[in-house]
C-alpha cells in the first residue's frame, strides 16, 4: 500500500511548502516588485489565484498588507478594478534590517570626529523622548514610577514595576537598542541618569539586556523619611 509520502512508482513525494513559507514568498515578492495584484502574484510565484488570495487575506488581517483598487488608465472594462496589495510599515518590519549596524557605525564616527562628549550628548538626546512622555503623563498618576512605566511602554520597552523590601524594581523586559547599547554603554548610563532625575531618587542599575542579562532592572529605593516623620520617632 502506497503512503501519501510516496509516489506511485515508489519515489519520495516532493516536500509540501508550508503555509507560513508561502506567505513569506508572497510578501517578499511584493517587497521586490512593488504593489501587486493577486493574479500578478499567482503568475510570478506559480501558485493558483485562490491560494494567493488566501495568503493575501491572512497577511492583510495581520496588518502586514494594505489593499486598494488598481488604478485604470484609459477605457475601463466591465467589472470592478482588481485589488492591489502593498506592504505596510508592519509588513516591512518583518524583513531583516541593518539599523543596528548603521547606528553603531554612526556613533563610532561621532566618537572619532567629535569625541566622547558627542556620544554622551547623543545618548542624552535619545532618552529625552521618554522624559518628554513622562512629563506628559505625570499628572495622570499618583506615583511617578507608574508614569515612567507607561512612558517606557509607549516607547516599546515592555516595562513593569515590582515592590521589594527596600523600594521598587523597575524592569524593562525588552530593549529596542540592546545591540547598540552593548557597544555604547553611554545609552544605558544616560537612561539611568534620566530615571534618577525624573523620579528624584538615587536609582541603581542592577542588570541590563545589553550586558547579557534577561531583563534591564533598576532599583528605586524607598524615599528616606525625615527625622521627625512619625515612623522614625523614638518610642517613649
Amino acid at each position: 500500500m502506497k503512503t501519501d509520502a510516496t509516489r506511485a512508482h515508489g519515489a519520495p513525494a516532493p516536500m509540501v511548502e508550508s503555509e507560513a513559507s508561502t506567505r513569506a514568498r508572497v510578501a517578499r515578492s511584493i517587497l521586490q516588485h512593488g504593489p501587486s495584484t493577486a493574479s500578478e502574484l499567482a503568475e510570478r510565484l506559480h501558485l493558483t489565484a485562490a491560494a494567493v488570495r488566501r495568503h493575501l487575506a491572512v497577511l492583510t488581517g495581520a496588518g502586514h498588507l494594505t489593499a486598494r483598487e488598481q488604478r485604470v488608465y484609459g477605457a475601463r472594462g466591465r467589472g470592478r478594478p482588481a485589488m492591489v496589495f502593498a506592504l505596510t510599515d508592519a509588513g516591512r518590519a518583518e524583513f531583516p534590517h541593518a539599523y543596528d549596524a548603521l547606528a553603531i557605525d554612526a556613533l563610532t564616527f561621532l566618537r572619532q570626529t567629535i569625541g566622547e562628549q558627542g556620544v554622551e550628548q547623543f545618548a542624552a538626546d535619545f532618552v529625552a523622548g521618554v522624559a518628554k512622555r513622562f512629563e506628559e503623563l505625570r499628572g495622570e498618576y499618583d506615583n511617578p514610577t507608574d508614569a515612567l512605566v507607561k512612558a517606557l511602554n509607549d516607547a516599546g520597552y515592555v516595562a513593569s514595576v515590582h515592590p521589594v523590601a527596600s523600594g521598587k524594581q523597575l524592569c524593562q523586559h525588552h530593549c529596542p537598542v540592546a545591540l547598540v547599547a552593548a557597544e555604547f554603554p553611554e545609552l544605558c548610563e544616560a537612561e539611568t541618569k534620566a530615571f534618577a532625575h525624573l523620579l528624584d531618587s538615587h536609582v541603581q542599575r542592577l542588570a541590563t539586556i545589553a550586558h547579557g542579562d534577561g531583563v534591564c532592572t533598576t532599583h528605586v529605593p524607598r524615599p528616606v523619611q525625615p527625622a521627625d516623620h512619625p515612623i522614625r520617632k523614638a518610642v517613649p
